[in-house]
């Protein structure tokens, strides 16, 4: 047993030491401040703040879902509505997956696990589990949502160039009082028949129409490897 009187021992400090490193290149991952990494995304964010439909075009990596995922964590949790509606077609990129076993919602796990990441990296899977047991968080396949009205909510329309016109028509029209809506995708990357997607002749008709804004990302906002804006630029 150490005696009564004896000293504490204390260990040498080194004044103004930090565990985080002092420069800013520093691992993106472990940063949860939402803030734009290109001119694009800069853009699509304000677009967000001051429009209540916006429509996001641009190709792989630009952050176009988890931007508009994360502005809808960041609504819901100041208050400025009252649920989220996550909403992407069950359409299977090139190869059919087949029969899957389960419920509804076991079936279209795999189709809308891209939203499931988004919503994850901005909050905990425990506190995204509560949310959705509340109900203030939905993630619902687009043909869920026909004779919907949406209000006092934030909704997300991922991957719609997998959406035909009359299904985007459909989409849009679900926008109730006090809710924004976007819409992302990339209207070169379509799974659907040549000519099905109706993505681009939206976003056409819908640019001169005001208080809507249709922000077009490009390669210079791919956020993911370097690579893939390489290949996006040749492929």
């Amino acid at each position: 047993m150490q005696p009564s009187n004896a000293r504490p021992r204390r260990l040498p400090t080194h004044a103004g030491w930090s565990p985080y490193p002092s420069n800013d290149d520093r691992d993106q991952a472990y940063l949860k401040t939402l803030k734009p990494k290109s001119d694009g995304q800069a853009e699509l964010m304000a677009a967000i703040d001051h429009h209540n439909m916006v429509l996001a075009l641009g190709p792989a990596g630009t952050g176009k879902t988890y931007l508009a995922v994360a502005k809808a964590v960041e609504a819901l949790e100041a208050g400025k509505i009252g649920r989220i509606v996550l909403s992407r077609p069950a359409v299977e990129a090139g190869e059919s997956i087949g029969f899957l076993p389960g419920d509804m919602e076991d079936k279209l796990a795999p189709y809308l696990r891209p939203l499931y990441d988004a919503l994850s990296d901005r909050l905990s899977m425990k506190r995204v589990k509560a949310l959705m047991a509340e109900g203030l968080i939905e993630i619902a396949p687009i043909g869920y949502m026909r004779g919907r009205t949406l209000n006092n909510a934030f909704i997300v329309v991922d991957e719609a160039q997998n959406c035909t016109y009359v299904q985007l028509k459909m989409l849009l029209t679900r926008l109730g009082w006090h809710s924004t809506m976007v819409v992302t995708g990339d209207p070169q990357q379509s799974d659907l028949l040549p000519g099905i997607s109706g993505l681009s002749d939206i976003a056409e008709r819908l640019l001169p129409v005001p208080n809507i804004a249709v922000v077009k990302l490009a390669e210079q906002d791919i956020v993911r490897h370097p690579l893939v804006a390489s290949m996006i630029g040749v492929l």
